[in-house]
């Protein structure tokens, strides 16, 4: 059965220039209230990997995002979804990011966990919100465990890669 889902507020570091989006917080993450905090996930440890930050509890993830020209959020709002799988999405409902650009005109890039996150956002809000023009897109590979096409070595340099060329 569909529940309905509603994702966090962002989590905006100094000067952000680097918008790091995923779907929708999946049921580990909304039972712990915090981002991406399935155990196999492999979010946080690319960005301690990446940071050279430690992430053992949740003020520590917070303070690493907070501490680098971030921000963490997710394409949705709320939806209805069964499970956490993105699949599963129904009755999505969009962030406002026009919002956001407006009070973080040092965005430069927009990145997004995986193809669903990218997906929705072209879906929901690309086509109804009025964004920056100069705004660099990219899709990265997910971090999700569903994702196993590629290791956490593999995930890893291609998110430092992308995520350094604005860092």
């Amino acid at each position: 059965m569909s529940e309905v889902c509603h994702g966090f507020a962002p989590i905006i570091g100094h000067q952000p220039k680097v918008m790091i989006l995923g779907t929708m917080p999946s049921v580990a993450s909304l039972e712990e209230a915090f981002y991406y905090s399935h155990p196999r996930n492999a979010f946080w440890p690319i960005m301690a990997e990446i940071f050279h930050h430690p992430i053992e509890s949740i003020d520590q993830k917070r303070q690493l995002t907070e501490s680098q020209p971030l921000i963490l959020w997710d394409v949705l709002q709320s939806c209805e979804r069964e499970g956490s799988l993105d699949s599963a999405i129904h009755q999505p409902k969009a962030n406002n990011f026009e919002h956001l650009a407006e009070a973080y005109p040092t965005i430069q890039a927009v990145f997004f966990n995986g193809q669903k996150a990218a997906q929705l956002f072209k879906q929901q809000v690309s086509k109804q919100q009025q964004l920056p023009r100069d705004w660099f897109f990219q899709t990265l590979p997910s971090t999700s465990p569903a994702n196993a096409r590629m290791n956490l070595e593999q995930k890893t340099d291609a998110w430092r890669q992308k995520l350094t060329q604005f860092l």
